[in-house]
């Protein structure tokens, strides 16, 4: 489904540089099956976002127009992966 839906969205809307799946590329789907109106489907994504966006503008404001990212460093021992059964 996912690769189809994006073969079928990228021709649809002319939209060369690809469709990423990720939860929200099916919430659509499934706020149909849940019988919630398509009105209500821009909404709810936006409530569920805001304050994401929120922070991410006044760290704008607040850091010279950039969004800063720390770096990352994994800490954790690497481990051998055990099969679920196994586990």
């Amino acid at each position: 489904m996912e690769r189809r839906s994006a073969d079928i969205i990228s021709h649809k809307r002319k939209i060369y540089k690809g469709v990423s799946a990720n939860v929200d590329f099916y919430s659509g789907f499934l706020y149909n099956m849940l019988g919630i109106p398509t009105e209500l489907f821009t909404p709810m994504f936006a409530i569920a976002r805001i304050s994401g966006w929120s922070i991410h503008r006044m760290e704008e404001l607040v850091s010279g127009g950039r969004i800063i990212r720390p770096a990352y460093k994994n800490l954790a021992r690497r481990t051998p992966y055990v099969p679920i059964d196994q586990r």
